[in-house]
């Protein structure tokens, strides 16, 4: 099919079909990226003439729910709102519109497009989205894996999560005063210290907290020591060393919150606390796990 369709009566050729393009990027795999769905769409468009004229993209975020993905969000908004100037919207793969839980809020989002006259067709599916009893069941399928795959990746990550904080590693989040998230190899030996914001950029690497410097591994004993032997409150901790001009590992003033932090942390006797509360997919319960390395 040509770039343009004529009209047999005045022989003048038509606007081809107009259409947005939605690209959404986890971290899942980088034939994934925003850019291959691009380029692959644009393939797909220029085959048969649609001329794409707008572009949503959620990158760096999960297909788990609507919420966060502004874009999708956008688009489903212009479409109610009929504040479009296309007709079409194409999307690299059914996971790409989304892994969400119930595979009836997937097909939410694409009947709200087709109620208002705007068709979603996937580009890299083996299947046409025109409504047939054959691709509405592949289709179905196709959302109930994408879900799956979500499900399933939740489980192992969750398990490889917690055999890493049995061995010691650190999962995430800030060192704390007075420590120092430390990066180490796969055989152990130290390759230096992570500073706030930086992360590990080889998979096989690990992070272990470590003491930080000795001024503040000294502060540290010596908030203990007040609020312990000595019987200061934590504001009147806090109130101390703020008159001595000692900032927080933030670089701010203290405050009785930030002193209480300190005294109720674990790591700080050494161990390594993680996953006190987690959601599991699949399920609506709270569980609560504490997984401890001394």
């Amino acid at each position: 099919m040509g770039q343009r369709l004529y009209d047999d009566r005045s022989g003048q050729p038509e606007r081809p079909l107009r259409a947005a393009e939605y690209v959404r990027m986890s971290t899942d795999h980088q034939k994934y990226s925003t850019e291959n769905q691009s380029d692959a769409i644009k393939q797909y468009a220029e085959a048969r003439g649609i001329e794409i004229v707008r572009t949503y993209a959620d990158a760096g975020k999960s297909g788990l729910k609507i919420e966060g993905r502004d874009a999708l969000r956008q688009l489903i908004e212009d479409v109610q709102s009929g504040n479009t100037d296309f007709t079409l919207v194409l999307v690299y793969d059914v996971s790409r519109w989304g892994r969400f839980q119930d595979a009836d809020e997937s097909a939410y989002y694409e009947y709200i497009c087709r109620r208002a006259g705007i068709a979603v067709e996937y580009c890299a599916e083996q299947f046409d989205n025109d409504g047939s009893p054959i691709s509405t069941i592949v289709k179905g399928v196709k959302r109930a894996m994408a879900g799956e795959y979500s499900r399933e990746l939740s489980t192992k990550v969750f398990a490889g999560q917690g055999r890493l904080i049995e061995k010691g590693y650190r999962q995430g989040g800030p060192a704390g005063f007075g420590l120092r998230r430390t990066l180490i190899d796969e055989h152990g030996v130290i390759k230096g210290v992570l500073g706030r914001g930086e992360h590990k950029s080889i998979q096989t690497d690990r992070v272990i907290l470590t003491l930080g410097p000795a001024e503040e591994v000294e502060l540290v004993r010596g908030i203990y020591q007040a609020f312990v032997h000595q019987g200061y409150s934590e504001r009147e901790i806090a109130a101390d060393l703020n008159q001595r001009g000692l900032p927080t590992d933030l670089g701010r003033p203290w405050t009785r919150g930030t002193v209480h932090q300190i005294l109720i942390n674990e790591k700080y006797v050494g161990d390594n606390v993680w996953n006190r509360r987690s959601f599991k997919l699949r399920t609506a319960e709270q569980y609560s796990t504490t997984v401890a390395a001394g």
